[in-house]
């Protein structure tokens, strides 16, 4: 008999927990059953676990996890534009994603985690107390959640934002200040045209509006904070997410559908260009 999926991913949130106290390493529990009931429903319980992890803790957690049966599924290349996260899959805990920063947060990310850290909470899941952010940055993250996720969950804008009392958003603004989240916090709530000028603001226009591939490309390159990272994206961009192609196919990939990956790629990329040319024109 299988084992609900709710009920599993209380599981997984105790398993990870567990073993982090296991080896001190810190840990933030974010989505899911983390999130507090007047923000998120418990019935919204997603399909995976979402812990941040503090940096310099990444490594030895990664060695753990690996050691404990979890296997890699996608790097933070592959993963999402941002580069913020890793997916592992347990057998029986299923998939956790590991942050190692918060999308829209460009505070430096161990500076970030130390300022959610210290105004953490603690909630019982599975028996195992779990670590989680307070209730305004639980509130802030899922603010930003929602521009990366292109508009989805809009439950979440309404619960954390909209419904939210004037101190509420006063305190959750304070934070945005405080982690340098105010681009990000903008293409959630619809004031995104104000940052212009920024380096990430094609980046969250590409995420928050469906733009095309190539204009999220752009994005990246745009929003890299060195030059040397955003000549990593370059090198980076024509190559074949092998990890996507597997999940597509639902099976490791041959070489050779990888090389037809790898073709098909740039007509796609032109394709999709012409078309949001096109729904540019029409918008007019």
């Amino acid at each position: 008999m299988s084992v609900p999926l709710p009920v599993r991913l209380r599981f997984g949130h105790a398993a990870v927990q567990h073993l982090a106290d296991s080896i001190r390493v810190d840990l933030l529990h974010i989505k899911g059953a983390a999130v507090d009931p007047s923000l998120r429903p418990p019935e919204m319980h997603g399909t995976d676990v979402d812990v941040l992890v503090r940096p310099a803790h990444f490594a030895a957690l990664d060695r753990a996890m690996r050691a404990h049966g979890w296997r890699l599924h996608t790097t933070f290349f592959s993963g999402s534009p941002f580069g913020h996260a890793q997916t592992y899959l347990h057998d029986v805990w299923g998939y956790i994603d590991v942050h190692r920063f918060f999308p829209g947060v460009r505070l430096r990310p161990d500076a970030a985690f130390e300022r959610l850290w210290a105004d953490r909470g603690v909630v019982e899941i599975a028996g195992i107390g779990c670590p989680v952010p307070s209730t305004v940055a639980q509130s802030l993250l899922l603010i930003l959640n929602v521009a990366r996720a292109r508009g989805s969950n809009p439950g979440d804008l309404d619960a954390a934002w909209h419904r939210a009392s004037p101190e509420r958003r006063e305190e959750i603004e304070s934070l945005v200040a405080d982690l340098d989240a105010h681009v990000g916090f903008a293409a959630a709530v619809g004031d995104l045209d104000e940052y212009r000028g920024e380096r990430d603001f094609r980046l969250w226009k590409a995420v928050s509006s469906g733009g095309t591939r190539s204009e999220e490309w752009w994005g990246r390159v745009r929003a890299a904070p060195t030059w040397s990272e955003a000549v990593g994206i370059v090198v980076r961009a024509p190559l074949v997410n092998v990890d996507h192609l597997e999940y597509r196919l639902g099976r490791p990939p041959t070489r050779g559908e990888i090389v037809v990956e790898f073709v098909a790629r740039p007509a796609r990329a032109v394709g999709e260009a012409w078309r949001g040319v096109r729904r540019r024109g029409a918008a007019r």
